[in-house]
């Protein structure tokens, strides 16, 4: 199958670098390296893409451009994981505002938190937003439920109105194309935070994602895959979701599923068990992100 191919102005809405630096960059250090339409018009292969996006990333982490240009993809999407791990604190996003955060929902202050999650999201912009304020805050709640310093009401209060905020930007995000990924949990899993941090870190990368919410019975899932044609199935699993229960489920999922179809597993509870074969599980949301470009790869 022939590599699909982009148009300058493509690019530059995929990457969000200008024609005018691709063209520099083009010239200075020989990449991207086009090809041409009939008109002479440049066309940049989809892998050429997915090393724009990778480098683009690191370069807002601070690397310089001319360094990354000959390193292959695989070291790009290992310097990125590296750089996110090791990128120093925002002090604007330290334990202490998150606690800040946490004292609005314990206060009742809906107004507020709403007020003060969409400050955050402005100042960090979506993927920063996800991995930085809502995957450490929602692990904060559920420490502070767990310790009985969080009411049920409560934990719902943070959980509806932190989904409003991840709905709306999620909504804001252009339209994907590929892969197309359905996006749900088993039943029991009515956990659905997961979920919507990870269709946020995939549509910033393209997916086309096909959420369902929670607790889909696994035939269901089967018939909703074939109806919408999707590349991947994606699953979140909670660390209060049962571990004896998950890797058989999984394996009865990946036995009704075309092979063709994709399995992905990710979530809290996913550090449990070992994963059956043919699934993929997702350690983190960065790893997320490496899962779509490497299925991209592999599609062009």
């Amino acid at each position: 199958m022939k590599e699909a191919q982009f148009s300058i102005a493509a690019v530059e809405r995929e990457v969000g670098v200008s024609k005018d630096v691709l063209r520099v960059w083009e010239r200075r250090y020989g990449f991207p390296v086009p090809d041409r339409d009939p008109n002479g018009e440049r066309l940049y292969p989809a892998g050429q893409v997915l090393r724009l996006r990778l480098i683009k990333r690191l370069m807002d982490q601070g690397h310089r451009p001319g360094r990354l240009m000959s390193t292959p993809v695989e070291e790009l999407e290992a310097l990125a994981a590296g750089s996110q791990d090791s990128r120093a604190p925002d002090p604007e996003s330290g334990p202490d505002e998150l606690d800040s955060l946490l004292a609005l929902v314990q206060q009742h202050d809906g107004a507020g938190f709403l007020q003060a999650m969409h400050q955050r999201l402005a100042r960090q912009g979506l993927r920063l937003f996800v991995q930085d304020t809502v995957a450490p805050l929602t692990a904060l709640i559920g420490s502070a439920w767990e310790r009985g310093r969080l009411q049920v009401f409560e934990e719902h209060l943070f959980t509806e109105l932190t989904a409003r905020v991840l709905r709306q930007a999620i909504a804001a995000v252009p339209g994907g194309r590929e892969p197309r990924v359905l996006l749900t949990t088993l039943p029991k899993e009515p956990h659905e935070m997961g979920l919507l941090m990870v269709e946020a870190v995939l549509s910033l990368e393209g997916a086309r994602c096909i959420p369902l919410g929670t607790q889909m019975p696994l035939l269901e899932i089967v018939d909703a895959a074939a109806a919408h044609q999707v590349d991947v199935v994606a699953l979140s699993f909670s660390a209060a979701f049962p571990a004896r229960q998950t890797r058989a489920l999984l394996e009865q999922l990946r036995a009704a599923l075309p092979a063709k179809t994709e399995l992905w597993a990710g979530g809290a509870g996913v550090h449990r068990f070992a994963p059956p074969q043919g699934v993929l599980c997702l350690a983190s949301l960065d790893s997320a992100i490496a899962a779509v470009n490497r299925w991209l790869l592999r599609a062009g």
